[in-house]
């Protein structure tokens, strides 16, 4: 079984800054991509960001681009969310997930962590 523990979320002031952590352990399991989610509340989940393994190419909603950053740690089985510019709108439940490979559903999710911008 695989497990995917996220860290890092937490209370911040408008403008201020966090990252988010996401760790896997577990068996042995190969990675397409690693992903980022959020949920705010009375909201659809939402796709935030991507990291593909092999090259660490990324990809971010238009609405995070120049604030966030993701990136990985391939020794550690990590993937981070650098999120800076923070704003209310941000606040949601943070949520990574796990491909396996090109086109395959999510087969592992974490259990979420809560990042709370206050207006």
């Amino acid at each position: 079984q695989v497990q995917l523990v996220e860290s890092g979320g937490g209370l911040v002031q408008a403008g201020g800054s966090l990252r988010l952590s996401c760790t896997a352990s577990g068996r042995t399991f190969s990675t397409y991509a690693m992903d980022w989610f959020r949920q705010a509340p009375g909201k659809q989940r939402e796709f935030v960001a991507t990291i593909v393994w092999s090259d660490s190419s990324t990809y971010l909603i238009d609405s995070v681009k120049g604030r966030f950053t993701i990136s990985r740690d391939n020794a550690k089985n990590t993937v981070y969310l650098q999120m800076n510019s923070l704003k209310p709108e941000d606040t949601a439940v943070y949520y990574c997930a796990h491909r396996a490979t090109l086109g395959s559903s999510y087969d592992y999710w974490g259990q979420g962590t809560q990042v709370a911008v206050p207006s």
